[in-house]
């Protein structure tokens, strides 16, 4: 659809069409300087391996996903530094093709949709989060955030991108699968105070995990649940999943936060029993 005709962006009443060159295979595509996976998490060991060929000369590598990337425990200090995690990336494939890359951290908020392939609705887009794991900003992460800044989107770059990942994280792991299990939008869900209870005690239990593994969020659950109800009454890309059929980022979200858990020996019962459910409502499970 690329090749015959373009991307097409779709914003309010503004429609425009950008043509360039588009293959599934890397070898066929220029050396990159930057590639960037923006995958939904159940497909990132496969698309590293399907642009394998993109990796062999060491580009900066921008994982612009859901969920955590796959060097996020690496130089990490504390219980869990440089532990490999099964709901990332199963069996390490997709880290070591990975190995001599330069990752870059990115955290996205925004809203879109693709309406066809190679024609994306973009509902909102508010800003792009770079960083680099170790905090610094090397010449071209700021290059990238320049050129992200001049197509018309903020991108600012942080010093504390695991943060950042974290954070955003902490929304998707609770109103993701509820969403998806019970078949309501976000204001159903919070409207709902046994489901908000629910919601309550798994951002509860992130929040233990992370202060295990060192990471501090900025807010407090009933903060951030409150940043949640000004999101309005929106639809999780996981209750879109289900209704479609497609498979569910279960592991990526919230299967990560059980694995660590684990690892910590922390317990989560919340976060398990909805996992447990959400796992067996899965298109894309194995049983």
């Amino acid at each position: 659809a690329l090749r015959s005709s373009g991307l097409t962006l779709i914003e309010g009443e503004r429609r425009a069409t950008f043509e360039f060159a588009a293959s599934d295979r890397a070898a066929d595509l220029a050396t990159p300087d930057a590639v960037v996976l923006a995958v939904k998490t159940n497909g990132f060991a496969d698309a590293v391996a399907d642009a394998a060929d993109a990796f062999r000369h060491g580009p900066l590598v921008v994982t612009a996903m859901n969920g955590l990337p796959w060097w996020f425990l690496s130089g990490l200090q504390g219980p869990l530094n440089d532990q490999r995690l099964e709901s990332v990336d199963p069996g390490g494939r997709a880290a070591s093709m990975l190995s001599h890359v330069r990752p870059l951290g990115a955290v996205v908020h925004a809203s879109t949709k693709a309406e066809s392939p190679g024609v994306i609705r973009v509902a909102v887009v508010d800003r792009l989060i770079l960083g680099e794991p170790d905090g610094t900003a090397s010449p071209e992460t700021a290059e990238l955030s320049r050129i992200v800044t001049a197509g018309g989107c903020a991108c600012p770059i942080s010093p504390a991108i695991r943060t950042d990942i974290w954070a955003k994280l902490w929304g998707n792991s609770n109103m993701n699968p509820v969403s998806a299990l019970t078949r309501r939008t976000a204001n159903a869900i919070l409207g709902d105070p046994h489901l908000l209870g629910l919601v309550r005690d798994m951002m509860t239990e992130f929040v233990r995990v992370g202060s295990r593994i060192g990471i501090t969020l900025p807010m407090t659950v009933d903060e951030r649940l409150v940043v949640t109800r000004k999101l309005g009454d929106f639809r999780t890309s996981m209750l879109n999943d289900i209704e479609a059929g497609r498979p569910l980022e279960v592991e990526g979200l919230l299967g990560v936060v059980i694995e660590m858990a684990g690892k910590l020996d922390e317990p989560v019962p919340a976060s398990r029993a909805v996992y447990a459910l959400a796992r067996a409502v899965n298109p894309g499970s194995a049983a």
